[in-house]
């Protein structure tokens, strides 16, 4: 299990975003063409534009997630005064099944990095029972550790990240 932990501790996930967790429920996150996020490497912008489809591993359809993806580089990895940017929200998610079966409480907004290499993760956390997820506030200046503790989440179950920076006309190619 270290060995999963070490690209998000290398690329500063466990640390800014999150505290240290044990991964323990299995997670796959698909943009559309089949690209599959994998920690630490890039997307072009123009692949993340409509929201991924998220497998959820877990035990059984009893037990209820809830995904958020953000970006801690907001507005520039740089200066990140917006730290973090939330993207989506998604709660009550049955074990062993996808995204699409729980209740959206943020829309997805696409990302879309003006300045620098920004970093995109999705955490996902084990609910203690559904309906119990409250949307937050506002987009930016989203804490994940401060929403799991106002929302009874304790320490995610899994997470990953991607890398995207602004596409340029010569990388559209």
């Amino acid at each position: 299990m270290a060995r999963i932990l070490e690209p998000l501790t290398v690329g500063r996930v466990v640390g800014e975003v999150v505290d240290f967790f044990t991964p323990s429920v299995k997670m796959t996150v698909t943009y559309y063409s089949n690209k599959q996020v994998c920690n630490g490497h890039e997307l072009m912008p123009s692949v993340i534009t409509s929201r991924p489809r998220v497998e959820i591993g877990g035990e059984d359809l009893r037990a209820a997630y809830t995904l958020i993806m953000t970006d801690p580089d907001a507005p520039s990895p740089s200066g990140p005064y917006l730290r973090e940017h939330l993207h989506w929200i998604v709660t009550d998610i049955p074990g062993t099944t996808d995204s699409s079966f729980g209740r959206e409480i943020v829309e997805y907004e696409t990302p879309k990095p003006v300045i620098g290499i920004h970093r995109f993760v999705f955490i996902l956390f084990k609910q203690r029972g559904r309906q119990t997820v409250k949307p937050p506030a506002s987009r930016d200046h989203f804490n994940t550790r401060k929403f799991s503790e106002e929302n009874g989440l304790g320490l995610p179950v899994a997470a990953v990240y991607f890398n995207a920076q602004r596409e340029t006309a010569a990388r559209r190619r």
